[in-house]
């Protein structure tokens, strides 16, 4: 062996260390260049056949070897140690990170700040409520007779201290007039609360966005153009028209239910809307004497117009999801759909 064969042999030998996966491979090939049969042996050996005037340098050179592969074997000990044994093997650190990918809003959340957006570019400010409410709260300020359906405990979860979980978010309204004089333009979002079995279109939890706007000489022609600037704004179309078709509520009088063109065929017809050319929105009406009654309000001076919205049945509409059970699974798969 030269003096050239002794340094290709350690670097060969350095670079073998460097890579080693663990410590078992490290002391492997320690053995195979330091040990007893090792390769520093031969070159020892070898320096008999050297002439005498590379002697000096071929010891130099075997020295070195013997230093340095030491050195490379106790340091990369060390560092596996440090490691707590993991190897590393397979891994380029000088290759760039994968980045994980930026999350987004979900589609309820986003859904609700883009209506109250709408709501406020037309004077309306938002006002929230407690989840869990009082009966006269969430029926008897709203004209909710003893009889009616809803105070059922088969249709309203209540609690053991007599309290229940809010049906709607009407009782903001409640709230919010109690403790303002009109004029009143509000936006109420928040989670409901009814004994529904879950299935496609129905939740026991769902989502509301509620609005009240009370002054002097308000009129359903307001409700009308007001919810229709909304939907417009909401579907980006221009051209949606909005109905009313006449209904019950016991917190508003007249009551109707609010529909809009369809923003899919036009009104013409399709399977969003069920080939009915219209999709219903929400429910809503003039505010009952009763109600300003129960706040203190004279019915005699102001006029109001509530409606009430669910932003699950929007989303699904605005998004076409089949079922909405699949807002509630928080599967990956689908959330990212809405980046």
């Amino acid at each position: 062996m030269n003096i050239q064969d002794i340094e290709q042999e350690k670097q060969q030998a350095l670079a073998g260390i460097a890579a080693a996966a663990d410590e078992k491979a490290v002391e492997e090939l320690r053995i195979r260049y330091l040990g007893r049969n090792g390769l520093l042996q031969d070159i020892m050996k070898g320096i008999k056949d050297v002439p005498n005037d590379q002697k000096k340098e071929y010891g130099q050179r075997a020295n070195s070897f013997k230093t340095e592969v030491l050195d490379a074997v106790n340091a990369r000990k060390e560092t596996l140690a440090a490691a707590g044994g993991q190897t590393g093997a397979g891994i380029d650190l000088t290759l760039p990170g994968a980045w994980p990918s930026l999350g987004t809003r979900h589609p309820i959340s986003a859904l609700i700040d883009r209506a109250v957006g709408i709501f406020r570019s037309i004077g309306f400010t938002v006002a929230e409520g407690p989840d869990i409410e009082d009966a006269f709260h969430n029926f008897d300020a709203l004209n909710t007779p003893e009889s009616h359906p809803s105070r059922n405990p088969a249709d309203t979860f209540y609690l053991e201290d007599g309290t229940l979980l809010r049906t709607h978010t009407s009782p903001v309204q409640i709230r919010y007039m109690e403790t303002h004089k009109p004029p009143v333009r509000i936006i109420a979002p928040g989670r409901c609360y009814r004994r529904d079995t879950p299935d496609a279109t129905h939740s026991a939890s769902f989502h509301q966005l509620e609005g009240l706007y009370v002054a002097e000489n308000v009129s359903l022609a307001e409700l009308k153009g007001d919810m229709e600037f909304f939907v417009r704004r909401l579907m980006g179309r221009e051209d949606i028209r909005i109905r009313l078709r006449p209904h019950f509520f016991p917190f508003t009088e007249p009551s109707v239910e609010v529909d809009y063109s369809c923003h899919v065929c036009g009104g013409e017809g399709c399977r969003v809307c069920k080939h009915s050319g219209w999709i219903e929105i929400g429910g809503a009406g003039m505010v009952d004497p009763n109600v300003f009654k129960a706040v203190g309000y004279d019915p005699e001076k102001v006029t109001g117009y509530a409606f009430g919205m669910g932003v699950e049945r929007m989303a699904m509409i605005l998004y076409g999801i089949p079922d909405i059970r699949l807002l509630y699974e928080n599967d990956v798969r689908f959330l990212r759909q809405f980046r």
